[in-house]
């Protein structure tokens, strides 16, 4: 039975969003970890066979402490994401009304999440920030002090029997979660149609053009990103590296293709997986750039190379 770590505690996000993870059948193969640095250190040292962690956010962008550690840390592959809806409520202790909130407690990805409804409705409260939505439902839950208030999901005010004092503060009712499901590294799943690829891309020098040139890669063989970003190498200041998703699977010959004109041309190319794509979107490929057409090209120029070997003989 496969087992499962994720961000902690019980009634995270991460934690509801298990339930979109193929194979996942019952809460005997989870355990639950303080922070990403853990639950990815869990799967590396054995103790768990895979690990959920959240990785984007449709309102606030890449999560830091998930894509650093994929950049920087021992080898570890995506094998599957997940996408969940997120909503929040403020909750706190029965009998707590809103107007009696001194203090606000929550993860701080949640917190840019729900600014104006708090300008709104609670300006001027004091917040502090936790390692979870969950964990701040457990604080006020066990050690918050009267005034104290979570922000978090429904069913974390319900694991520890909060109350809610306002749902769906979120200041963007279709904000999304993207969750990766990461194993040490094994071949990727076989490719779908639809699928993502995910690299971490190194320049050899900082110069004019250098992004321009990663992006001809892919561009030239009709690769196209749905994310790019740039995060800090950790070795100078100024050093950055890409942190790219692109659309296909490393087995698609235009993908397969561009990764070998990375390697060509980048310090180095950190492959993290190819993996079904969590919303089924099939890859729009144009007639040149299929795997027979890119079959066709390799044919093409054998029968040259026979040619002139012919002639030369």
């Amino acid at each position: 039975m496969t087992t499962y770590g994720y961000l902690g505690p019980e009634a995270t996000f991460t934690h509801q969003a298990l339930a979109g993870v193929d194979g996942f059948e019952s809460e005997d193969q989870t355990r639950a970890y303080p922070d990403v640095l853990s639950t990815l250190d869990a799967v590396l040292r054995g103790e768990v066979d895979q690990a959920l962690v959240p990785i984007e956010n449709s309102v606030e962008g890449g999560v830091s402490a998930t894509l650093d550690l994929l950049v920087n840390g021992d080898p570890l592959v995506i094998i599957g994401e997940v996408l969940l809806p997120v909503t929040f409520c403020l909750c706190a202790r029965a009998g707590t009304t809103l107007d009696q909130v001194r203090r606000l407690i929550t993860h701080p990805v949640a917190d840019a999440q729900v600014r104006g409804w708090l300008a709104a409705h609670l300006n001027g409260v004091a917040m502090v920030h936790t390692g979870s939505t969950a964990g701040a439902a457990a604080q006020v839950a066990t050690d918050g002090e009267p005034g104290d208030a979570a922000i978090c999901a429904r069913i974390a005010a319900d694991r520890y029997g909060l109350s809610v004092l306002a749902e769906g503060i979120a200041d963007n009712a279709s904000a999304v979660t993207r969750f990766v499901l990461v194993s040490r590294p094994v071949p990727p799943p076989a490719r779908t149609g639809a699928d993502k690829t995910t690299l971490v891309l190194f320049q050899r020098d900082d110069h004019s053009g250098a992004l321009l040139e990663i992006l001809e890669q892919f561009a030239g063989r009709g690769v196209n990103l749905c994310r790019i970003e740039s995060r800090p190498t950790k070795t100078a200041l100024g050093s950055y590296c890409f942190s790219i998703d692109a659309e296909g699977h490393l087995a698609d010959a235009r993908l397969g293709e561009a990764v070998m004109g990375l390697h060509r041309i980048c310090a180095d190319v950190r492959y993290l997986g190819s993996y079904p794509r969590a919303d089924g979107r099939q890859t729009e490929v144009t007639p040149y750039t299929t795997n027979g057409s890119f079959a066709a090209a390799r044919q093409w120029l054998d029968s040259l190379l026979r040619s002139e070997i012919t002639r030369e003989a």
